[in-house]
């Protein structure tokens, strides 16, 4: 690879991350990559997804500052099943309820008026998360139905959530586990990556194209990297504002600790604290048994 005198990488080494949401919506768009990607969601060989169909989507981003990290892909299988995939880069508190909020959405939004509710077609959310969701488990994918709560039955399939933690992809892939193959795709970080994988199949030879060619357009490039540098610099915010919040947390333990203590040595009783310093009875003699223990 080319390399300029400073070490900076040139525009011939330079390749997307499909993590950044822009660039996996433009490999989405090729439909033989989208193809492969539905059967391997769909846990089918692509040659049973047949021809897919890109549906427009309500909370597309006006600017690259609007909904940071989140940018769906809506797509219309041949059968009428329908999946919404997003891709997210950062913890999201509510992602669970707001997944659950576009997967009814999604469902609710087939029929228009004076249709029938048999015209309802299968609904799937996935969720591609680049951060653990659940810390429990090694499990990188799962797939969720409602089901009763006795004898774990499903319900009904034609609701499903798919969410996919990139975070906990496994070192190699077992056979059979198309999904984790693609998996290791998006979290693909280098040229070399992207390459050895490439070779696996047909569909991820195609989306490696399709990244190189997104790579080399310079408005595509523009686009990334300047949705590239909002999540940057929001994620940059946020960690400045975390560290704030726990550096004035802390300075209001001390003042808290030093109040109780005055009052204390002033003969003060603990209920009168309580009421002056507003906090609980516990918290006072919590601090003030910390402090015999020292002194002791």
């Amino acid at each position: 690879m080319t390399h300029t005198q400073n070490g900076t990488q040139t525009k011939t080494d330079f390749i997307m991350s499909p993590t950044v949401d822009v660039c996996f919506c433009g490999l989405m768009e090729n439909p033989i990559v989208r193809k492969g990607f539905c059967a391997a969601i769909m846990r089918i060989s692509p040659d049973m997804i047949g021809e897919t169909e890109l549906l427009p989507t309500h909370i597309r981003r006006e600017n690259v500052h609007d909904k940071l990290g989140i940018l769906d892909v809506l797509v219309k299988l041949k059968d009428g099943t329908r999946i919404n995939m997003e891709m997210q880069v950062r913890y999201f508190e509510f992602w669970d309820e707001r997944a659950l909020f576009y997967l009814s959405k999604m469902f609710s939004g087939q029929l228009e008026y004076g249709d029938t509710y048999e015209q309802l077609q299968k609904c799937i959310h996935v969720s591609i998360l680049d951060f653990i969701r659940f810390q429990e488990d090694e499990k990188c994918y799962r797939t969720i139905h409602f089901r009763d709560d006795e004898n774990c039955e499903i319900y009904n399939d034609k609701m499903e959530l798919q969410i996919l933690e990139l975070k906990k992809l496994p070192k190699e892939v077992r056979t059979g586990e198309d999904i984790v193959g693609w998996m290791r795709f998006l979290n693909g970080k280098t040229r070399e990556e992207f390459e050895r994988m490439a070779g696996t199949s047909e569909y991820l030879g195609e989306a490696y194209e399709a990244l190189q060619r997104l790579s080399a357009d310079e408005r595509k490039r523009l686009e990334y990297e300047e949705r590239d540098k909002a999540l940057k610099d929001y994620n940059t915010q946020m960690n400045s504002a975390r560290r704030q919040g726990q550096k004035i947390g802390e300075n209001a333990g001390i003042q808290l600790v030093c109040n109780i203590l005055n009052m204390h040595t002033q003969g003060k009783s603990v209920e009168e604290i309580v009421l002056a310093c507003d906090t609980s009875a516990e918290k006072v003699q919590m601090i003030l048994q910390n402090v015999e223990f020292v002194k002791g």
